[in-house]
């Protein structure tokens, strides 16, 4: 989405900055895992095909992504990036009728940063994103049924199931933007720095 190409948002324990060409590699090395091709219900594709998927989500009005940082080995790398890599989140304005509904995703393909807290920061910090930038005033999430975590992760977040598939082996719950609902993602956000960065410093 060419709204957030230039922005990164700094939190406690993350940072969140767009998808670039130079993380294309490692995002491809992730993704050739078939645990996170189940969990992301996506399919393999070449290097190429990952280049060309960047490229097209840049550009693409419909889909938000960020790359997830762990802000330590952020600091610790001397900013680099790509060594600091340990998922991504996004966002996906799937209904042509009603712009203002997102579906959310969060992925932490580096598995020694799960059960950190990683993902639940990062994925509050998207959402805070979502509903002050772009609009969203309703949420939804689909979650393989056997993926209690993300499922337990999304209750905790005031999250409603609203159905299931037995078919498609998943759960879709959501959430909407009410005033009870964002006080408590506010109280829930420890830290949020919104950075713009001059287009002519950044990678592509």
């Amino acid at each position: 989405m060419r709204i957030n190409r230039n922005t990164t948002i700094d939190g406690a324990t993350v940072v969140l900055v767009p998808y670039r060409e130079s993380h294309v590699e490692k995002y491809h090395q992730w993704m050739k895992s078939t645990e996170l091709q189940e969990l992301t219900a996506s399919e393999p594709l070449s290097l190429e095909e990952e280049y060309a998927m960047q490229r097209s989500w840049r550009e693409d009005e419909n889909k938000c992504t960020f790359i997830v940082l762990d802000k330590d080995l952020y600091e610790e790398t001397g900013h680099d990036e790509v060594a600091a890599m340990i998922g991504d989140t996004n966002l996906f304005l799937t209904d042509s009728d009603d712009p203002t509904m997102a579906e959310a995703e969060i992925m932490i393909a580096e598995t020694r940063f799960r059960g950190k807290k990683r993902g639940w920061e990062a994925i509050l910090l998207m959402l805070r994103y979502g509903m002050e930038n772009l609009g969203i005033t309703k949420y939804e999430v689909k979650i393989g049924l056997n993926n209690m975590a993300s499922i337990k992760m999304f209750e905790k977040m005031q999250f409603k199931e609203e159905s299931r598939s037995e078919v498609f082996e998943e759960v879709t719950l959501n959430s909407h933007v009410t005033e009870t609902w964002k006080s408590w993602l506010m109280n829930n956000i420890k830290q949020y720095v919104f950075n713009i960065e001059e287009l002519a410093s950044i990678n592509k």
